[in-house]
């Protein structure tokens, strides 16, 4: 019997190489995204006729109540749900004092609501088949938190929490849930976030923004295939059961978190501003 994965946010970044990884596996992979003019991506990352035969775009906008009433009417129509990857999101980057409310409005109604929207939605076929998995896109910024990003580092920080709540309350019905934890990937996420911060010729963090740039941009070349990513969801969906929750993947997340752990935090601060600091020291 066929398998049916659906996928959120799949028109970039992570959400695009899981959808080609799952059908290349065998899944029938339902690809939603906001904006079905960019459904093109898909084919034009990989146009093999059996992989695009195994896609199926539908329209969804995580955070509007009608596009979801109506992928609740569609849902109903497939014969089994075996997988859910929430991984629709974005990275509103910007200083606590500078960032308005309704930005982070905005970043927890995409990143937090809308995963929950969408578990909700799903949660109920696969409790009464006893089977599944549920799979959170989380971030090293879900455990880490990072100057200039904290309208996303704290809906990850959110997510983490949802997770661990939503697994107890699903391992007596037999459902899998899962976090995956990536670290830096070539998906953009932050880069676009930080290059987009209105510049404020007066403000007391132009110093730390430029910095921050400044890092993410030598950095960037170092960082992660967003493929790497998706084939290990892939592994997990593969498994009738998932042992662990949280699953930290890329360069140094491992480390990171592990330091993090164990130091005394005067001195995590100081490692992570030294990682930002500008040639002359100042921030």
């Amino acid at each position: 019997m066929e398998k049916i994965a659906i996928v959120t946010g799949s028109s970039s970044g992570f959400g695009l190489y899981i959808c080609i990884e799952l059908a290349k596996a065998g899944f029938t992979v339902i690809a939603t995204m906001r904006d079905l003019s960019k459904k093109h991506v898909i084919s034009n990352l990989n146009n093999e006729p059996l992989i695009q035969r195994r896609i199926r775009i539908v329209q969804l906008d995580v955070t509007d109540p009608q596009s979801i009433q109506t992928f609740q009417s569609y849902i109903q129509s497939l014969p089994s749900i075996d997988l859910l990857v929430n991984n629709a999101g974005f990275a509103q980057a910007g200083f606590v004092e500078e960032v308005n409310m309704n930005s982070y409005r905005k970043q927890f109604e995409t990143n937090v609501y809308g995963t929950i929207s969408i578990t909700q939605a799903v949660i109920p076929y696969m409790r009464v088949n006893q089977s599944g998995t549920i799979i959170i896109m989380s971030s090293v910024s879900g455990c880490i938190g990072f100057p200039g990003l904290s309208a996303y580092v704290s809906s990850k920080h959110a997510l983490e929490g949802f997770a661990e709540s939503l697994r107890l309350e699903l391992a007596p019905f037999h459902v899998n849930v899962a976090l995956i934890e990536p670290g830096s990937y070539q998906t953009n996420i932050w880069k676009v976030g930080l290059t987009n911060i209105k510049g404020n010729e007066h403000s007391p963090y132009k110093t730390m923004l430029s910095s921050l740039q400044e890092h993410v941009k030598e950095a960037s070349p170092t960082y992660g295939h967003p493929k790497e990513v998706a084939q290990l969801i892939v592994k997990l969906a593969q498994k009738k059961k998932v042992k662990q929750l949280r699953y930290p993947i890329g360069k140094g997340v491992r480390i990171q978190l592990l330091f993090k752990k164990f130091i005394p935090w005067p001195l995590w601060q100081k490692l992570v501003l030294n990682r930002i600091r500008m040639k002359n020291n100042k921030i």
